[in-house]
Parts: C-alpha cells; sequence; structure tokens
C-alpha cells in the first residue's frame, strides 16, 4: 500500500485525542488535525473525518465529571457537545480556508438501501462544493438496540460505502503493539499486519473515560474495511502530522493489508 496514490481518505479521530480527561476540548490537538487535514486536502485529496468527541464535549459543557450511565442523559450530553465539537471544527478549519459539513448517522441509514444511496450522493455534493465532510454517529437519538456503537465501526463502514483508498485510525498508540505500550515501555509495534484473525489476542479492553472504544474495535473495524479492499492504518492521533508521512508512502503504525493486495 505505502507509496500507491491516495484520492480519497477517511480518517477516525477518537475522543482520547479530541478532549483532555475532564472532559474539555483539547484544542491543541484539534488545531494540529484540522490544519494537516485542511492541508492534505489542498494537495487534491478529498477527506472524510469521522470523529467522536460530542459526549466529552458535552461533559465539558455540563461540568460532569464522568459519564452519564441513563441512556437519556446521554443523549442530552452529546446534544449539548455536539454544538460545541462542530462550532470548534468549522473555526479551525475556517483558519485554514477549508469549508466543513456535518453528517449524523443511526444504523437505518445504513442498512436501508435508498437512505445509503443518498448519503454516498451527500458526500459525493461535499466533495463537488470542497467541503470536509465530518460525520459521527447521530447520538442524541440512537439507542443501544439501534446505534452502531462506536465510531471506529462507523468509520469502516464510510469508508466502505464512499470507496475510499485508504482507512486511518487515531489511536492513543502508534499502532498495535506486542504488548501494552502503556505498560510496557520496550513493547514493539508491528508494521505490518496481513491476518487479523492472527493478531486478535494482542487488543486490549476499552478505552479511556472518555471513549467507547479499544484497540479490540479497531481491529474490528480494519477486518471490515481490509475484507472490502481498503488498506487501514492505526497511528498516534497525538501527531497527525504523520499523515503526511503515510501520502509520501513512508511506513508509519501498523497497516494493515487489504484483501488481495499487496503491502
Amino acid at each position: 500500500m505505502y507509496g500507491k496514490k491516495i484520492d480519497r481518505m477517511v480518517v477516525k479521530v477518537g475522543s482520547s485525542t479530541l478532549a483532555h480527561e475532564n472532559g474539555n476540548l483539547n484544542l491543541r490537538n484539534m488545531e494540529r488535525l484540522c490544519r494537516v487535514l485542511g492541508d492534505i486536502k489542498n494537495t487534491g485529496t478529498e477527506v472524510i473525518l469521522v470523529s467522536s468527541g460530542a459526549q466529552a464535549a458535552g461533559m465539558g459543557t455540563l461540568g460532569l465529571a464522568e459519564k452519564p450511565k441513563e441512556l437519556r442523559l446521554k443523549q442530552a450530553t452529546a446534544a449539548v457537545g455536539q454544538v460545541s465539537l462542530m462550532y470548534t471544527y468549522d473555526k479551525l478549519f475556517g483558519e485554514y480556508g477549508c469549508k466543513i459539513g456535518q453528517i449524523l448517522l443511526d444504523r437505518g441509514d445504513i442498512d436501508d438501501e435508498y437512505h445509503r444511496q443518498n448519503l454516498l450522493n451527500t458526500f459525493e455534493a461535499l466533495f463537488e462544493y470542497g467541503a470536509v465532510p465530518i460525520v459521527n454517529e447521530n447520538d442524541s437519538v440512537a439507542t443501544e438496540e439501534l446505534g452502531i456503537g462506536e465510531n471506529d465501526g462507523l468509520s469502516a463502514i464510510v469508508a466502505t460505502l464512499v470507496h475510499a483508498d485508504i482507512l486511518i485510525l487515531l489511536s492513543d498508540v502508534n499502532g498495535l503493539f506486542y504488548d501494552d505500550p502503556h505498560e510496557n515501555p520496550d513493547a514493539r509495534a508491528i508494521p505490518v499486519i496481513s491476518d487479523i484473525d492472527a493478531v486478535a489476542h494482542l487488543a486490549g479492553g476499552a478505552g479511556s473515560n472518555l471513549g467507547t472504544g479499544g484497540m479490540a474495535t479497531k481491529l474490528s473495524a480494519a477486518k471490515v474495511a481490509t475484507t472490502s479492499g481498503i488498506d487501514t492504518v492505526i497511528i498516534d492521533g497525538s501527531d497527525p502530522s504523520a499523515l503526511y508521512d503515510i501520502l509520501d508512502g513512508k511506513p508509519v503504525g501498523t497497516l494493515f493489508v487489504a484483501k488481495g493486495v499487496d503491502a
């Protein structure tokens, strides 16, 4: 995959990158990400950003110390936070001359063929307008039974829908490691993976207090994307400049090779 021309990319960013542990938005990380994505867009590559962070932002706005447990309170927190999140994205992307468009999804938009085609048409129209689509699950109305669940999986669904060339998952670690790098500083990352099932046992548990996923959900997303012929890379979200390395064909993080494609 490295060195292959990338015309359309999907980038997923999680709450651990977008927000501090207290729920307030991490403006430094967000500014770096928007600057890099805006610059990549300026090269002619089409960019879709799948962004978590609505509940985290809502926690900060509402002064909550931890995520609510009741569904109605989760949904209200997300509704409040989505406003702050998109306002910040609009301001930061706007600093670099980029327009954005918001797309909120639930499972019905994906499962229904008519809705799915309309959704694809919307993405294509946003690209025609030169806008960056920012996608999130519609947490203010989704329930556990009807929702997609987490944005790693959503990003793989979106990448498949729009026939992306690559899916990039921004994490709090720089790829998949043989051991937990937070606990073992000598842990080694795996540069290239062709068989996801063979490394599934290396995935840890849930993510941070702010997030809903962990490495297991990223491996699941990578499996969906690679099965659809889309290369997938996990990199450290705190240094979005690594996205340039991917575009320049330099190995970074962990590459999951698309089925039927040589690394």
